[in-house]
């Protein structure tokens, strides 16, 4: 009977392949989804009958199944990151006579508390290899370029274009400007533009030096020169910039004691190494940067006014945020990509409230703060759409939303989906559990899901 009947056999084959231990998926030539096991579709909290001929970009997120693998590329063990993990997932092109008809996919690992395991090794490995990349980046150079800096105002292209007229030369340049507005990212591109930027790009924060080490930082030390010091001695910051560029962030706090010594050194340009009788010669441009009014600290002899000029032969001065508002959605949008690029995430759509939030706030934090501000919300959505629900309400303070002018309906179905989101993630996407104890059925846990847009 197996073998003569037909509807018998795409029956028992259907079971095994719903059953199976991988989550399987199959689109056509186009991309749309042809099949889709019923453990994937569990998973993702989608209707296995509703996934059918909906494009794949539009079921699972961060898919590349439309992509290469539909040129005929085979895709074996990417790591593809859904619901908040990294999962690994294998793409496979279906041939007929030689021409792609359509793709297969797998993602293993379906056992979450297996995968828990081994997710945690992965992340472990990428922390790791992001932290030497960080590193590797600091000691050998600049890791920003202009194109960093957004923004579409009259004053940032004003900005964009003073860096290109300062950055070839020697002169000393002094950046100002509010914390979080990006001081650092225009050191960066001063250097990538000058002559300099094939040489060492070296930074050190002022204000997070202990004043008994500043020497030894700045200037280094020989060998003996102190207990504890290393055999061969240290090279100094201004060693290490030699032939290029030293950036100076949060100038305004070197303590008074080394202002006069870097004075020396700028008017010098030579070095004597903590311990040493001997100076060294170094060529090191010197890019400060400060948040303070340097001005005020001279008049109160905190900051020495001959550092102060030394210093400030070229200067930038770099607008608040809330100076620029046209600057928020090119910034906004730019930290989108990047975070979604980094996380695996991905965002289509952003409510028109989020927007005008955004637009009424001051930004005291500048575009570091609207960085974090992005950053938290793409972490906490479970869609591929930003709103105002998704923001905790510390930041929802913040921007001014106050949830009591939700009306009754909208309080009750905030929290309706508030609580399916909660046991989705804690019951990992088992419908039939979490309609079990939400006293539901299936199917209208199945409408609300998709009613609030839950992934």
């Amino acid at each position: 009977m197996f073998d003569q009947d037909p509807l018998f056999k795409n029956n028992i084959l259907e079971t095994i392949i719903d059953s199976a231990y991988e989550w399987i998926v199959v689109v056509d030539h186009e991309g749309i989804v042809r099949y889709m096991n019923k453990t994937y579709c569990e998973f993702l909290g989608e209707n296995p009958k509703e996934v059918i001929g909906k494009h794949v970009t539009k079921v699972i997120e961060n898919t590349k199944m439309h992509k290469d693998v539909l040129q005929g590329k085979v895709e074996i063990a990417d790591l593809q990151f859904i619901r908040g993990n990294y999962m690994i997932a294998n793409r496979i092109p279906i041939l007929n006579e030689g021409k792609v008809i359509g793709a297969v996919g797998t993602v293993i690992f379906r056992d979450t508390e297996q995968w828990k395991k081994m997710n945690s090794h992965i992340k472990a490995l990428l922390h790791e290899l992001n932290f030497y990349k960080k590193e590797w980046e600091e000691i050998n150079g600049a890791s920003y370029t202009l194109n960093d800096f957004a923004g579409t105002s009259r004053e940032v292209q004003k900005v964009k274009k003073h860096v290109k007229n300062i950055a070839s030369g020697d002169l000393s340049v002094l950046i100002r400007g509010e914390s979080g507005t990006g001081k650092e990212l225009l050191a960066h591109s001063i250097h990538q533009l000058s002559e300099r930027s094939g040489k060492p790009f070296i930074k050190l924060n002022c204000g997070a030096v202990p004043e008994h080490l500043f020497e030894s930082e700045l200037f280094g030390y020989s060998e003996g020169a102190f207990t504890g010091a290393k055999k061969g001695g240290k090279l100094g910051k201004f060693q290490l910039a030699d032939g290029g560029t030293l950036f100076l962030d949060e100038i305004g706090d070197l303590p008074q004691s080394m202002q006069i010594k870097l004075l020396r050194v700028l008017q010098e340009k030579e070095v004597e190494p903590v311990g040493s009788v001997y100076t060294q010669k170094v060529n090191v441009r010197v890019i400060a940067a400060t948040n303070r009014p340097l001005e005020s600290l001279i008049n109160e002899n905190k900051f020495r006014e001959d550092l102060f000029y030394r210093i400030n032969v070229l200067q930038i001065q770099i607008p608040p945020l809330r100076e620029r508002k046209e600057d928020i959605w090119p910034l906004a949008e730019n930290f989108i990509r990047l975070n979604c690029a980094e996380t695996g995430k991905r965002i289509l759509s952003i409510d028109d409230d989020v927007k005008e939030a955004f637009l009424a706030y001051s930004w005291p934090g500048n575009a570091r703060e609207l960085k974090n501000f992005v950053e938290a919300a793409i972490q906490l959505t479970h869609s591929d759409r930003l709103s105002l629900d998704v923001f905790p309400d510390f930041l929802k303070e913040k921007l001014g939303i106050n949830k009591k002018q939700l009306t009754l309906k909208e309080h009750v179905q905030e929290t309706e989906k508030n609580v399916i989101s909660y046991y989705l993630e804690t019951m990992d996407g088992d419908i039939m559990r979490v309609a079990k104890h939400l006293g539901i059925g299936k199917t209208n846990l199945y409408d609300k899901i998709k009613k609030y847009n839950i992934r």
